[in-house]
């Protein structure tokens, strides 16, 4: 048995017999039977049940994963809980055809592990009693998770609905690297063939592109001076769009700046910018398959038998190029803008996670389901959920500290993690990343470059991981498609071909038509709500 190193708080002393908890649906309240006491179960230590017990979860896996049961750690958790896990977890995109039926049948599992629920179906199925209200179990049998909450009150926001309760668990993982992701690679052994440095300022940059067109380094007319994938996680050039305009953006081209949430894509400096970037288009340096790439392609690109790449944008330069010609490439720093600053654009990617979790209205036992899943929240057991089991992914350090075990040659440590971790229920704050786990060595570097080039330029806040009502949902979901459905299409249209002057007052009205004000004081909001409860 693996040993906590936070102590578990005391608990009170549980009736024999059945125990009776309230699951609240709407302004009414059942009552559920639980009838964990049946099994043995324990205030505190483990075994959770002094007799097996079986559960039956479905959700997401990962899908190089095997079947849970086989996991060297699973089967630790059952020997350790004494509680058998009967797994009817499915590859993501299998689990989302078959979720509703699951939904719909009546016949649901315990539990939901990497729930694979959206916002609006957890609010839905919370609401209506599907999803159990946890608040409760968490106060009574949930030592490790109550700690959690008490003392980051930002956690218990975020996965808190707005009816009060919480329906799902979190998943945490406090690197600060999703914040991040659209990094700007650029060809530096052709800089170093045109004599030019690595650019630092918005000018430069054009002009190296414009360098690497006229000069044609790839040869053949292959030359591609810069590529990207727009509205993707990690392929977009928000920083460009933020150095040429004076306005940071995300994928979203929704920002917070001083407590405001702002619609980018209707100021007046990405007008601006989109301008700049149709006369890079216009003067070649701009890839015109940005616009239609997927990753597959994208990714392609940087693999090329000659190279062919001057810039791109990517989460890491190895994953777009390849092992043999990432030492040709470099990061390029936050560039000096149009109005002589350095803004970096924080993405709206968060790191606490909802859903990793949720018990149903099936469930007989649902207090020993809470103390099992709350031993996922041991720091130490959240490592290895996330990474793999100590011994065959982990190993101690000299400090105690829990460091990678390399992967073999055979296999990368992304494949390994897959095939060796659950994944669910965690979480490791950043000072677990200093007392209890490293980061993989790649993250580490990952979390140097963030700190040393990115945070310092922050330029605005990411909108936090808010849980927005059904009824907010309901409010701005076909609002939503269709915003991002039109702001996609005219920034195509006009990097590609222009005419943004004559068409960017419509556009806007359109907006405006679509509920674009509405969507945005919804937002809004759930945001200061949201900041009140943290």
């Amino acid at each position: 048995m693996m040993i906590s190193r936070r102590n578990f708080t005391s608990l009170s002393v549980l009736a024999i017999g059945t125990l009776m908890l309230n699951a609240c649906s709407g302004n009414s309240k059942a009552q559920i039977n639980d009838a964990s006491a049946d099994f043995g179960l324990q205030s505190s230590g483990y075994p959770v049940v002094t007799k097996p017990l079986t559960l039956a979860f479905s959700g997401t896996k990962s899908a190089l994963a095997p079947d849970y049961k086989t996991m060297a750690l699973v089967q630790e958790w059952q020997k350790t809980t004494n509680i058998t896990v009967d797994w009817k977890n499915l590859p993501d995109n299998v689990f989302q055809e078959k979720k509703n039926l699951i939904l719909a049948s009546g016949d649901l599992p315990d539990a939901f592990f990497n729930t694979g629920l959206s916002d609006s179906e957890v609010a839905t199925y919370g609401t209506n009693g599907t999803l159990l209200a946890l608040e409760t179990l968490i106060d009574s049998h949930a030592p490790n998770m109550k700690k959690i909450l008490d003392s980051r009150p930002d956690i218990k926001a975020a996965i808190t609905s707005s009816d009060g309760h919480i329906y799902t668990l979190p998943s945490v993982e406090e690197l600060g690297l999703v914040q991040f992701p659209h990094m700007i690679a650029i060809n530096k052994t052709w800089l170093d063939k045109l004599g030019l440095a690595v650019p630092t300022t918005i000018d430069e940059y054009h002009d190296a592109l414009l360098a690497f067109k006229e000069k044609d380094l790839a040869g053949g007319g292959k030359t591609i001076p810069l590529s990207y994938e727009p509205g993707t996680f990690c392929g977009d050039i928000v920083d460009l769009v933020a150095a040429l305009g004076g306005l940071p953006d995300n994928a979203d081209h929704r920002i917070v700046q001083d407590g405001k949430v702002i619609f980018t894509a209707t100021q007046p400096q990405y007008k601006k910018a989109v301008t700049a970037l149709n006369s890079w288009y216009k003067e070649g340096l701009i890839d015109p398959e940005s616009f239609s790439q997927d990753d597959k392609s994208y990714l392609a690109k940087g693999k090329t038998t000659t190279p062919s790449l001057g810039s791109f944008v990517w989460w890491e330069i190895k994953e777009m190029v390849g092992e043999e010609r990432a030492n040709d490439y470099v990061l390029v720093p936050i560039l000096t803008g149009v109005d002589g600053k350095k803004l970096a654009s924080v993405a709206n990617n968060q790191e606490i996670n909802r859903g990793a979790f949720a018990i149903t209205r099936s469930n007989k036992y649902p207090a020993a389901t809470m103390r099992w899943v709350d031993y996922l929240y041991d720091p130490i057991q959240s490592a290895q959920a996330n990474w793999g089991p100590i011994g065959v992914t982990l190993e101690k350090d000299d400090k105690g500290i829990l460091v990678q075990i390399p992967a073999d040659v055979s296999t990368s440590e992304g494949e390994r993690r897959q095939k060796v971790a659950p994944g669910g229920p965690k979480v490791i704050t950043k000072e677990d990343f200093l007392t209890v786990v490293a980061p993989e060595p790649r993250a580490a570097e990952r979390a140097k470059i963030v700190q040393d080039m990115y945070l310092p330029h922050a330029a605005n806040k990411a909108y936090p991981p808010v849980p927005l009502s059904n009824e907010e949902l309901q409010q701005i979901s076909s609002i939503q498609t269709d915003v991002t459905s039109l702001t996609k299409q005219k920034l195509a249209k006009w990097v590609v071909q222009g005419g943004i002057d004559s068409e960017w007052d419509g556009y806007v009205a359109q907006l405006k038509t679509i509920g674009l004000d509405r969507m945005m004081e919804t937002y809004q909001q759930a945001y200061n709500r949201f900041q009140e409860n943290s």
